[in-house]
C-alpha cells in the first residue's frame, strides 16, 4: 500500500544514500532536472558521449532516457546505455518527449524499447498514445488530451514491454499489470513551466533507485512532485511561472513529512 509514510521512507532513503541518476536528456531540461534532483537529495549526471555512457552505468543507481532533443549519436549512446543498464539491473526510466511529432522520435522509440524494455515510461497522454503506436498526434511537447484518454495505450505498453506506465496530467495515472494508482496532487502553474514533465521523470528515477517496486517509485515521485508544486504556489514570493520555478525547488528541498501527510491525495 502506498501511503505518506511509505513515500516519506523513500524520500529519507534518497536523502541518506544520494543515488546517482544518469540522464541522457534534452538540452532544455538539463539544468532544471539537475537542480530538482539535488533539491530532492539525489545526485545528477548528464553524460551522453558514446564512449562514456557505459562506464557511467557502473556507478549509477538509475538511468533516464529522454528523447526531447535527439541526434543520431545520442540515439546510439542511448542504446549502449540501455543495454548496459539491463545487464546491471539498473532501472531505466524512459521519457518519450514529443513522441508522434516526427519520424525521428518514433523511430528512436522503435529502436530503443527492444534494446531494453523500460522499467518506467513517463509521459503525457499524447506521448503515451504515440509511444503505443496509436493514431494520436502531439503538438510539440504539450499534451492535447487528458491523462485518462491514454489508459488503453498504457495498458498495451504494459502488456508489450512489462513496464510500469506513468501518465502525467491533471490526474496522474500510474499502472502496471496488476494495479492502477491515481495521484491528484499538483497545481495549474506546473504546465506553464518548461521541463517540469522532464523533472517528473528524473524524480521517478531517483525513487526507483531506492525502491524495487516501479509502481511505488513512480507513484511516490508523482505525489512528491505534486505536493511540492502545491507548496510552491502557496509561497509568498510566487507570482507566476518564473518565481514558481524557484519556489518549486525550495519546496522540494524543504519538504517535510507533515507536508506530505497533510496534502497527499492518492488512491
Amino acid at each position: 500500500m502506498i501511503t505518506s509514510e511509505s513515500i516519506w521512507q523513500d524520500i529519507s532513503e534518497i536523502r541518506e544514500k544520494v543515488p546517482l541518476v544518469h540522464s541522457i536528456t534534452n538540452y532544455v531540461a538539463m539544468n532544471n532536472t539537475a537542480n530538482a534532483l539535488l533539491s530532492l537529495g539525489a545526485s545528477p549526471v548528464m553524460a551522453h558521449a558514446e564512449n562514456e555512457v557505459e562506464d557511467m552505468l557502473d556507478i549509477a543507481g538509475a538511468l533516464v532516457i529522454n528523447i526531447g532533443t535527439l541526434s543520431d549519436p545520442w540515439i546510439r549512446a542511448m542504446k549502449l546505455a540501455i543495454e548496459k543498464a539491463k545487464s546491471k539491473n539498473v532501472p531505466i526510466i524512459f521519457d518519450p518527449v514529443g513522441a508522434g511529432a516526427t519520424g525521428l522520435r518514433n523511430n528512436a522509440i522503435h529502436v530503443l524499447f527492444p534494446s531494453g524494455p523500460p522499467t518506467i515510461i513517463r509521459g503525457n497522454a499524447s506521448e503515451i498514445n504515440a509511444a503505443a503506436a496509436s493514431a494520436a498526434t502531439t503538438r510539440g511537447v504539450d499534451s492535447t488530451e487528458s491523462s485518462e484518454s491514454a489508459l488503453d495505450s498504457a495498458r498495451r505498453l504494459v502488456e508489450t514491454y512489462g513496464s510500469t506506465i506513468c501518465i502525467s496530467g491533471a490526474v496522474d495515472y500510474i499502472l502496471d499489470s496488476e494495479k492502477t494508482v491515481k495521484v491528484y496532487n499538483g497545481h495549474q502553474l506546473m504546465p506553464k513551466v518548461t521541463a517540469l514533465g522532464c523533472t517528473a521523470t528524473v524524480l521517478c528515477a531517483a525513487f526507483a533507485a531506492v525502491n524495487e517496486s516501479p509502481l511505488e517509485a513512480a507513484a511516490g515521485a508523482m505525489a512528491t512532485m505534486g505536493v511540492a508544486g502545491e507548496l510552491a504556489a502557496e509561497s509568498d514570493y510566487c507570482r507566476g511561472p518564473g518565481s514558481f520555478q524557484i519556489a518549486f525547488l525550495d519546496s522540494l528541498y524543504n519538504l517535510k513529512f507533515e507536508d506530505l501527510r497533510g496534502k497527499l491525495r492518492l488512491e
